[in-house]
């Protein structure tokens, strides 16, 4: 197997090759680094890169493999963190050069379990600033470039973990999805992205905040990498506010389940912003016809999410006046959004307005396993497409391009993000299932159903290959 290949070989198969000795640690890592080191300069994937770190860990397992063989399930296998996220000694900048000299002496809990697993990690990746974008091009730091066609954004605001995924340079990533950050990436990159269920990754050493609506969760080149990376973060750490029990059986085992036929809903359009572009109703309708096709029961329909918008924008826009940053540190769209940040009496009166619609929202489940949607409303934009645009301008957008996923958010259902094709510029094509309150199980294995029907890992971007 060449270097190229290595590159883009699924996580576990990784982990297995590393076990059987037909590749090392430190072999691996080296590969990633040169890869890091020759297309990040285009891509922008990555804005911090720990090679001295990764060298000496990958060294250290590689030693480790002559002396013992109860290994962890990811021993050797290279991952990044998004740069929300802490991972001690290593700089933290949430997307604002302000914070260039941030560097936590603790490691965020996921990001603990993540060590424990036996990953190797890669660096920081790309992210807008404090995550409020759903495209990466925060101010201070080349924006972040989608491996398919570089004019086009990787999403956001996990973009440089679904860029550094999609261009093989790196294994598997964690991102976070507090409106779609982690669903929309994957969609824009060609990859599979899990917005887990809410208290099934702890925040620790943080509690609840802004209502629970952002959790950390996997992307990754297959539903199985994705599960398995899942199981590896999931679990309850010592004072979480909030928490889900351990699957059983795990949620990689899910992915090799066989379903029975499943009662499906589908959409297109999104109440009250209206109806998704051609691309990404063809998307849901491929994968509708699929779905019928593997005995599924499939009906369209879905909940109405018009009384979400407001009190979810309310509840969104305070992370930012949350961040801590001074007004005057932040770019334009956060600026604005700093400023319309209201009470603490009108934050708890929108976080209660939106528990009430999520409640609605969630006994639409009553009656459907599964919701198929489209994962933004139209395809993804070109890097700087909205740079002239006032805030207020560029906010609108936001919110009609991404109608899709907050709803997952706010009643803190699992939503998984798959592949199903390619549009007319070249571009993924994805559809997002959403499934019942804690039931990522159930979504996995449709959708490596789903994979298993219409794969989609043998796919490259020619960027990735050729440089």
């Amino acid at each position: 197997m060449n270097e190229v290949d290595l590159a883009f070989t699924p996580a576990l198969e990784l982990a297995q090759l590393i076990r059987r000795r037909e590749v090392s640690p430190l072999e691996l890592v080296e590969i990633y680094l040169e890869r890091i080191g020759q297309l990040n300069p285009q891509l922008g994937s990555y804005f911090t890169v720990t090679a001295e770190e990764a060298i000496a860990d990958a060294k250290a397992k590689t030693e480790l493999l002559t002396t013992t063989s109860e290994l962890p399930p990811f021993f050797g296998v290279p991952i990044s963190i998004k740069d929300l996220n802490a991972v001690a000694d290593v700089t933290c900048t949430f997307g604002n050069p302000a914070l260039l000299n941030n560097i936590p002496n603790y490691d965020d809990g996921f990001v603990a379990k993540i060590k424990q697993a036996g990953f190797t990690i890669l660096g920081k990746t790309a992210t807008s600033e404090l995550g409020s974008c759903p495209y990466t091009e925060p101010t201070g730091f080349p924006p972040a470039r989608n491996p398919w066609n570089l004019e086009y954004t990787p999403g956001g605001s996990s973009g440089g973990a679904a860029a550094a995924v999609a261009a093989g340079l790196c294994a598997i990533a964690q991102g976070s999805d507090g409106g779609g950050s982690i669903r929309g990436p994957a969609a824009c990159c060609g990859l599979v992205g899990i917005k887990p269920s809410r208290g099934r990754v702890s925040k620790a050493p943080v509690g609840e905040r802004l209502a629970g609506i952002a959790v950390n969760g996997p992307i990754a080149r297959t539903v199985a990498d994705a599960a398995a990376l899942l199981d590896a973060i999931s679990g309850y750490v010592t004072g979480d506010p909030y928490w889900l029990p351990d699957p059983e059986p795990s949620f990689l085992a899910a992915t090799q389940t066989k379903l029975g036929a499943l009662r499906i809903a589908f959409d297109t359009s999104i109440s009250p912003l209206g109806e998704a572009d051609a691309n990404c109703q063809q998307a849901v309708r491929q994968t509708v016809q699929l779905l019928e096709q593997l005995g599924h029961q499939v009906e369209q329909k879905s909940p109405d999410f018009s009384g979400l918008v407001e009190p979810f924008q309310i509840v969104w826009q305070a992370g930012v006046a949350a961040s801590g940053l001074p007004v005057e540190a932040l770019q334009p769209l956060n600026r604005w959004l700093f400023a319309r940040t209201g009470s603490v009496a009108q934050y708890l009166q929108a976080v209660s307005q939106m528990q009430i619609v999520a409640r609605q929202i969630v006994a639409f489940f009553d009656t459907v396993d599964v919701l198929v949607l489209p994962v933004y409303l139209h395809s993804p934009i070109r890097v700087g497409e909205w740079a002239a645009l006032s805030p207020e301008e560029i906010f609108q957008n936001i919110i009609e391009w991404v109608a899709p996923c907050p709803a997952a958010n706010a009643t803190g259902q699992p939503a998984i993000a798959i592949p199903v094709g390619f549009d007319s510029n070249g571009l993924p094509m994805s559809v997002q299932l959403i499934g019942k309150p804690a039931a990522e199980a159930t979504l996995i294995s449709l959708a490596a159903q789903l994979e298993a029907a219409n794969p989609w890992i043998h796919h490259r971007p020619a960027f990735a290959i050729s440089g």
